[in-house]
């Protein structure tokens, strides 16, 4: 199995976050995944105490990061060529740093949503 991002697909950054790690993040195999619109996925991480309104998920096969977590260990993982992502690693690829921004992402993702009209969480839609 690849290396699996679950991002929200409602919330503008982490969609762009996501599409960017995977086109120029020098990561492959990345796959990514809307959890908004992928209800089964959501469903099956829910069941497994991963909440996507908490944050982001990475799976790698058996392996799974949530939150601050998944970001830190994703930006350790990627060679960026563009200069948002290299800034995103340079701060998050340190997991205390990315602990105690994340956040931060968290609220401008609420933002976000309110502005979209979107629930913060998925299931509430």
């Amino acid at each position: 199995m690849a290396l699996t991002l679950v991002y929200d697909g409602g919330c503008p950054f982490c969609r762009h976050f996501a599409h960017r790690s995977e086109l120029m993040g020098g990561l492959p195999d990345l796959v990514i995944r809307d959890g908004r619109s992928d209800h089964a996925l959501r469903a099956e991480l829910r069941n497994r105490g991963f909440n996507l309104s908490n944050g982001a998920v990475l799976m790698d096969e058996d392996l799974i990061w949530h939150g601050s977590e998944a970001i830190s260990r994703l930006c350790q993982q990627l060679s960026p060529s563009d200069p948002l992502l290299l800034l995103l690693n340079g701060l998050f690829s340190n997991s205390g740093r990315a602990n105690r921004l994340y956040p931060g992402l968290l609220l401008a993702r609420q933002i976000a949503l309110k502005m979209r009209g979107l629930p913060v969480d998925p299931d509430q839609a």
